[in-house]
């Protein structure tokens, strides 16, 4: 099948489109951006690039997409920077345990030179950024016992994303990380494949995991945010007014996902506390020191510890 599938809508005009995968469900702040997205894009072409959207696991998993996005037989996917870091080393960074001190500092980052970096990295792999989505802070969940501090995590089996980066900050928190997909989550905590799992609020509440897990800790972790990449083989087939089209309406969303996001968080966490999940507030600074070997991981002067030292100089 080919990459972009073309049609003809009238004698006098072509349609070009595009197809989206993502394992995310449709009542996600990111699905919601990733509809704008479509809607901005038919209004700034006048429907000369109209987007189809495959939700819900689909096409697969995020790797699986991001595979199919590499052999042309996807064109656009939205994926963790965790899961992103397999194909593009330089993505770790993001996966650094505190490395963005506020919402404010993450936006800096998503919006400026420094991210526009990350974003087009992956080229060399057939994978181009558009923008980054915001995906919270990652906090930890559990089934039987709340996690206060690092020593609570000692003999779980917490699920991860298949990221070395996340099983790593498990195992230094004393955990035992478990590499499970998205979609097989729900019911490997239901029959206590593992004890607990890492998520941001509207994740934790949209896939329903608080009906198993009652307690939800704000150590906010990590802050790794979404990104949408297309596949350079779609990208070439663009014209270079089309490659603007698309490349405004990723912007846009990306503004109008941060809105929805933020109300998201909100909504998920009267939800699950109206649910009887018990939500803690551990002290961060306790983790961060567990997790400062980190800050050591990259070489200096490689290409990450100089992208790591950007984020944290970002003021």
């Amino acid at each position: 099948m080919p990459l972009l599938i073309l049609f003809s809508c009238k004698q006098t005009e072509r349609q070009k489109l595009l197809r989206l995968a993502h394992g995310l469900d449709t009542n996600h702040p990111v699905h919601q951006a990733m509809v704008n997205l479509g809607e901005e894009l038919e209004k700034l072409s006048e429907g000369k690039l109209v987007v189809k959207i495959y939700p819900s696991g689909q096409l697969g998993a995020e790797r699986e997409c991001l595979e199919l996005l590499q052999i042309g037989s996807l064109d656009i996917t939205k994926v963790s920077g965790a899961v992103l870091e397999n194909f593009v080393t330089e993505y770790k960074v993001l996966s650094v345990p505190y490395l963005f001190r506020d919402k404010s500092h993450s936006f800096q980052f998503y919006d400026g030179e420094v991210g526009r970096r990350f974003l087009l990295k992956g080229e060399s792999f057939r994978l181009r950024g558009l923008c980054f989505y915001d995906a919270g802070s990652r906090s930890f969940y559990t089934k039987d016992r709340p996690v206060v501090l690092p020593k609570d995590l000692e003999g779980l089996k917490i699920r991860v994303q298949k990221s070395n980066m996340a099983v790593s900050m498990v195992e230094m928190l004393g955990g035992a990380p478990t590499p499970i997909s998205w979609g097989e989550l729900y019911t490997a905590l239901q029959q206590g494949v593992v004890d607990g799992a890492e998520n941001n609020l509207p994740s934790f509440h949209t896939s329903k995991h608080y009906e198993v897990c009652k307690y939800y800790s704000m150590d906010e972790h990590t802050a790794v945010p979404d990104v949408l990449l297309v596949g350079t083989e779609s990208w070439a087939r663009l014209s270079e007014q089309e490659k603007n089209w698309l490349q405004q309406a990723a912007n846009s969303s990306a503004i109008f996902q941060r809105e929805v996001w933020a109300a998201a968080e909100e909504e998920a966490l009267n939800a699950i506390k109206a649910a009887g999940v018990e939500v803690n507030y551990p002290d961060k600074e306790v983790f961060a020191e567990k997790t400062a070997a980190f800050n050591e991981l990259f070489e200096e002067g490689s290409e990450a510890f100089e992208l790591m030292q950007a984020i944290k100089n970002l003021k």
